[in-house]
């Protein structure tokens, strides 16, 4: 019989935390799963999440079981606005989060379209960046269809002789 995703997950969680050194108590078990289930969530959205089970669980266990599970390198963050971080599993494929600020739609893209950037950071400053935290704003297409940007931060800007 084949093991559904979760129950391969469960298992995965149970022995990383082992090794190191920690168990799989029940708030971090229905933490991580609330994390698996909603993908991209506020600490919030955990905490409904995990609410349904365990109606004791309160935000601070939730932000502590977050922070050790980041911690382990179970679970990533990244920050697509003024808010809350949003969680997702750690590996779950490296991407980027594209955010609208007009319509907060957020979409994602594979860090491979940031390589050039990636690699000219790398190449004249040292840099290595760390692309699973990384977020782009800006307009999203139904928007920019919509009406027409009207701030000159939002229109890209014009090719300058000197630069191309």
């Amino acid at each position: 019989m084949a093991r559904t995703s979760t129950e391969t997950s469960s298992t995965d969680w149970k022995t990383e935390l082992r090794t190191r050194g920690y168990r799989l108590t029940p708030q971090r078990q229905l933490v991580l799963e609330a994390v698996d289930a909603l993908d991209h969530a506020t600490p919030d959205d955990i905490l409904t999440k995990v609410r349904h089970t365990a109606s004791g669980v309160n935000i601070s266990t939730v932000y502590r079981t977050l922070e050790l599970l980041e911690e382990l390198g179970l679970v990533s963050h990244t920050h697509l606005g003024h808010g809350a971080p949003t969680y997702h599993l750690a590996d779950r494929h490296h991407h980027m989060h594209l955010v609208c600020r007009d319509c907060g739609k957020i979409a994602e893209t594979d860090t491979s379209v940031a390589a050039p950037l990636v690699d000219r950071l790398r190449t004249e400053y040292g840099f290595d960046t760390d692309m699973k935290h990384f977020a782009i704003f800006g307009r999203c297409a139904d928007c920019a269809a919509s009406t027409p940007a009207t701030s000159p931060a939002a229109s890209p800007p014009a090719a300058s002789p000197e630069h191309g």
